[in-house]
């Protein structure tokens, strides 16, 4: 029988993390293997990096707990991370001083990546806080 060549259905996955620099590279790992189990392989490294990005500012620049979302509707790729720190994330860096230093470099990486990208404010549980997301899209 020979495989389709239909693009995946629409699909979400939320995976709640500790406030633990550790939960950056769970997160990461579990982003790869939806994407690999989904056949969108293509867009691993560059959801890789906007996932470390989001999840890490998450963790380094809030208390309490993060969740990362991820979420497929054909031809776009939503990834998320929310956080319990209500406040807006800081404007993003130009992407030519992205290079000077480590520090202050997460949001300007997304911009640079990502197709889009935006904050909302967001409750979660009971708890408010912040949304970071950021869209890949793909030909369709």
């Amino acid at each position: 029988m020979p495989e389709s060549k239909e693009p995946p259905a629409p699909w979400e996955y939320t995976l709640t993390v500790p406030h633990d620099l550790r939960s950056v590279t769970v997160s990461r790992r579990t982003l790869r293997l939806i994407l690999t189990m989904h056949g969108l392989i293509g867009l691993v490294d560059t959801a890789e990096l906007l996932t470390t990005e989001l999840v890490s500012n998450a963790v380094r620049h809030t208390k309490g707990p993060v969740a990362l979302r991820v979420s497929w509707k054909p031809g776009t790729l939503r990834i998320g991370a929310w956080d319990a720190n209500p406040e807006p994330p800081q404007p993003p860096r130009e992407l030519a001083k992205l290079l000077d230093g480590e520090e202050g470099r997460g949001l300007g990486l997304v911009k640079a990546c990502a197709d889009l990208w935006g904050w909302q404010p967001l409750s979660r549980n009971g708890s408010r806080g912040k949304y970071v997301w950021c869209e890949l899209t793909t030909a369709a």
